[in-house]
């Protein structure tokens, strides 16, 4: 457990309403609150009334500051408002992200491929456009990765961040994920060193551990800067582990920072070859860059790439699809896809299977809204009448006039006989008979068992939407007795072989993950005077659900 101070109390801070204490650190202490307008939960982050000296005023400042400058990124977390409470400590109003941090995450099992690559990429791009607004995070870390509601994550603790030119690499090191020129004589911090920190927060999340951690080894401070100067990197202990990924890891956390990618954007790219190359979803690259008009630039794969406002850097597989377009301007083009039929002159004459023909031209093409809609079709039996019966005969050629020279004399015509006329009307007026009884009868007669296979049902069966859900434990409490807390809490839904996950936490530090089978743990008192826990139901098949976590007092 965490010996350190208990954390300071809650200012009253107008227009929100506290509502408990989510940790404390060496120099600020988080709170949740509710907003009221819009309501909404947040973190405010308030900066302890002993650290208010001129140096670390500043440093809060120029973090709330570098926030709104970064913090419309989807991937890094949102900050809402800055202020002074009524007993004068500045505060931070941020997004409230109620999941596991990805240290935690990492601790209780390592991620899966998909969403480690996933992850990785998504917190690239959010350190590029931090690169490409001058700013250098310095430490970026898993415990530094928030995870969203929606399961996004959600890079934060910019409280370091310093402009390239003004970085001081000797303050504020996480020593697991910080480069080896960082423990330097003449330590030295630029965007390479992001770099290499992204590939060994990567390198954690699919590892479990940090990457230059011993299990049941000596990893003291001492230790871990040893290894990170001359111990080459330990490949990866997983057989989903394809080696395209440890050869992105070795570049990424290559000891001279020459060796490693030149930008976050760059490494980017390599886990979305690694993407493609195990047939997963490929992650986009959200990029947000300060200079609107800033010229086409070839990235190292020779595509082109036009940054402006927030766009979308996706793999290509030809030239012509290289070129990303920002998302306000670019929309498909209908017209492109479909071109239509020449219009039919209403003076054309049809030949036989014209009108066919022209019936397909003119016909509506079936949409979703006509999935409803019956078709009626001709039976079987009627179909195959139609096709046998006698075609009517042809009309007859119009007579050909030879020229006057190779003709007899004309002789002057009789008058046209009424009763023939009549006769023709007659066989016409039978021929149309004929043909609408055959229509008739196809369309009135019960349609014939079909003699293909039948057509597959729409009938859809319905489906669970909370099939595979774990809810988090509910009613979690804590009673001091004496040196130790004892927590209890309730599990919403009971089922064979539940489990319980549980570990101590502070605003820095969380410590190990423990299994237990029953809905309570003691645990000694911080000596701080509040201890938290936090709980998560898990299955019997693994499944783990969301965490519930709580204090005392």
């Amino acid at each position: 457990m965490s010996t350190k101070r208990p954390p300071a109390p809650a200012p009253a801070l107008p227009g929100f309403t506290f509502l408990d204490v989510l940790g404390s650190g060496g120099f600020a202490d988080v709170y949740l609150y509710e907003q009221h307008l819009p309501r909404r939960k947040v973190a405010v982050k308030v900066l302890l009334p002993e650290k208010l000296s001129g140096s670390m005023l500043d440093q809060f400042t120029a973090e709330a500051n570098v926030m709104a400058l970064l913090s419309t990124h989807p991937a890094i977390a949102t900050i809402y408002q800055a202020g002074v409470s009524d007993d004068q400590r500045p505060y931070l109003a941020m997004e409230y992200c109620p999941k596991p941090n990805l240290q935690v995450r990492s601790r209780q099992s390592a991620l899966p491929i998909s969403e480690a690559l996933r992850v990785g990429i998504q917190v690239a791009a959010a350190v590029e456009t931090a690169h490409r607004a001058g700013i250098l995070h310095r430490d970026i870390k898993p415990a530094n990765i928030l995870v969203t509601e929606y399961n996004r994550p959600a890079l934060t603790d910019f409280g370091i961040a310093t402009t390239a030119d003004d970085a001081d690499p000797s303050t504020g090191m996480s020593i697991p994920w910080s480069p080896p020129e960082s423990f330097a004589d003449a330590p030295v911090y630029t965007a390479r060193s992001d770099v290499y920190a992204l590939g060994a927060t990567l390198y954690t999340l699919l590892a479990g551990r940090s990457p230059f951690e011993v299990p049941g080894g000596r990893n003291g401070g001492a230790d871990l800067i040893q290894r990170i100067e001359s111990t080459p990197l330990v490949r990866l202990d997983r057989a989903d582990a394809p080696e395209s990924l440890q050869i992105v890891l070795d570049r990424a956390m290559s000891k001279r920072a020459a060796d490693r990618y030149d930008s976050a954007v760059a490494f980017a790219r390599a886990l979305q070859k690694v993407q493609i190359e195990l047939a997963h979803s490929v992650t986009p690259i959200d990029i947000l860059d300060d200079a609107p008009d800033a010229e086409d630039e070839a990235d190292e794969d020779g595509e082109l790439t036009r940054v402006r406002g927030i766009v979308s850097i996706e793999p290509h597989t030809n030239p012509e699809a290289g070129r990303t377009r920002d998302r306000e301007a670019f929309a498909p083009t209908a017209a492109a896809a479909f071109t239509p039929p020449p219009p039919v002159d209403d003076d054309t004459l049809l030949r036989a299977g014209d009108a066919t023909r022209s019936a397909a031209v003119i016909s509506p093409v079936a949409t979703a809204d006509d999935a409803e809609a019956t078709i009626l079709r001709p039976s079987v039996a009627a179909t195959t009448a139609a096709r046998t019966a006698p075609a009517a005969p042809a009309a007859a050629p119009p007579a050909v006039t030879p020229p006057a020279s190779e003709t007899a004399p004309a002789v002057p015509a009789g008058p046209r006989s009424k009763k023939g006329l009549w006769i023709g009307v007659g066989i016409a007026a039978a021929a149309v008979l004929v043909v609408a009884g055959v229509v008739g009868a196809s369309l009135l007669a019960p349609p014939a068992p079909p003699t293909a296979s039948p057509e597959p049902t729409s009938e859809v069966t319905p489906q669970d939407p909370s099939a595979g859900f774990v809810p988090a434990p509910a009613d979690l409490t804590g009673t001091v007795t004496g040196a130790e807390v004892t927590f209890t809490w309730t599990n919403p839904d009971p089922q064979d072989g539940d489990g319980y996950v549980w570990y101590p936490y502070t605003l820095t530090a969380e410590g190990a993950g423990q299994l237990v089978s029953e809905t309570s743990v003691t645990l000694p008192a911080d000596p701080s005077g509040t201890t938290c826990i936090s709980v998560s139901l898990r299955r019997a098949d693994a499944r783990v659900g969301d965490e519930t976590r709580g204090c005392t007092p």
